[in-house]
């Protein structure tokens, strides 16, 4: 499976060229074209329970679009937010996804929710983590652009529970407060994640819960008493 990533300020888009008899999952609305030859099935992955918990816990659309290669051709994506789109390979590895993050990924990776730990549930981003194991390719999209984060073995790293994309299995984490009590309810940082390696971790460098904050007071009132 080929696949190239255009990327130009405020616009990715992802081009997977399948051959004949391939197939690749992807995330309800993200689809932008396809070739003839291309044939799309949209089901609940992982049956209904499976699909209903991602829907639900992990962030993600109910039903997801898998398309198939009758003959080669390309398939086109897109996430919904601008920023970045980046390509992981695993192999017989296991990488969490941090809620709408999900692009695409090969039909031979298993996806599943994962349960982040009690203390993500006073984080925005939610109970759930996505969980992709096995082989074969994975992409995910950003807000913002990619960084990238390499940690040796007991190296440790804090992000803002806002800006994390993914991180490697390998990795372990806990969620904290940003100092103590007042510094998390007037510093303008909410909770944060320390990763402890070895392991990869992947950031964006925008939030959208950031942007919300910025934006929800600036929408015109709708109270018209």
């Amino acid at each position: 499976m080929d696949h190239t990533i255009d990327y130009r300020p405020a616009f990715a888009l992802l081009t997977v060229s399948l051959d004949e008899g391939e197939s690749i999952r992807s995330e309800a609305g993200s689809m932008v074209s396809f070739a003839d030859g291309i044939d799309i099935e949209t089901n609940a992955n992982g049956g209904l329970f499976g699909s209903l918990k991602r829907s639900v816990l992990g962030g993600e659309s109910f039903f997801q679009n898998t398309f198939h290669a009758r003959t080669a051709g390309d398939v086109s994506l897109a996430p919904p937010l601008p920023g970045d789109i980046v390509h992981q390979r695993l192999e017989d590895e296991t990488m969490y996804v941090q809620s709408g993050s999900y692009l695409a990924s090969d039909v031979a990776l298993d996806l599943d929710t994962s349960f982040g730990g009690a203390k993500t549930f006073f984080g925005s981003e939610g109970l759930f983590l996505l969980k992709l194991e096995g082989t074969g390719d994975s992409f995910l999209s950003s807000y913002g652009a990619i960084h990238e984060v390499e940690l040796s073995d007991g190296e440790h790293y804090t992000v803002d529970t806002g800006h994390i994309v993914a991180f490697d299995g390998t990795a372990t984490f806990s969620v904290e407060r940003v100092g103590g009590l007042k510094s998390t309810l007037f510093s303008g940082e909410g909770l944060v994640c320390t990763f402890t390696g070895p392991g990869t971790v992947w950031l964006q460098s925008r939030s959208m819960d950031s942007f919300l904050s910025w934006l929800i007071p600036k929408l015109p009132s709708t109270n018209t008493a």
